[in-house]
């Protein structure tokens, strides 16, 4: 019973991860609705049923959003490892200013994208449109689902379309 359960609002959105016995104890208070299940039946003196995987609460709880912080770890997961210039996933990758700090950029989500180390050393110290290079994507600062999704290693497959994750 060490297994993790995904639990969500009642809108279906993410919005916790518990142990399974919690998700047992909310399931017998009848705090939760089971949505998915592992393979897995437990068993008590009087009941059995099967493990929750997935949980939905009854009631919509208002969480507050957790800011996610601005590092280099968070800027290339954001971008997926890719390179936001040439779309090459080769290592080592770097992280770039859109607008350079001697143009005045800031270290912010949306002015810090993922570049390989070429298309960084050809950009230099040159905004995209100076050194003729096209962004592949806008950055943009991520939400509470990235938060979740960098908690979550190797989700159950269950848990993928609740992630987002398909």
């Amino acid at each position: 019973m060490e297994r993790s359960v995904l639990v969500l609002n009642q809108n279906y959105e993410p919005f916790a991860i518990c142990s399974a016995r919690r998700a047992i104890v909310l399931l017998y208070l009848h705090k939760v609705q089971l949505i998915e299940k592992y393979d897995v039946v437990v068993h008590s003196v009087s009941s059995s049923m099967p493990l929750p995987s997935v949980v939905r609460i009854n009631r919509y709880i208002r969480k507050p959003f957790r800011q996610i912080t601005l590092n280099r770890k968070n800027v290339l997961r954001r971008d997926r490892h890719i390179c936001q210039y040439c779309g090459k996933n080769s290592k080592p990758m770097t992280v770039d200013h859109i607008i350079p700090k001697s143009y005045g950029g800031n270290d912010s989500w949306d002015n810090l994208v993922t570049a390989c180390l070429a298309c960084n050393n050809k950009k230099a110290d040159r905004t995209p449109e100076e050194a003729n290079m096209k962004l592949i994507r806008k950055p943009v600062k991520p939400g509470y689902l990235f938060y979740l999704q960098s908690l979550i290693r190797n989700p159950h497959p269950s848990w993928k379309p609740y992630l987002f994750m398909n």
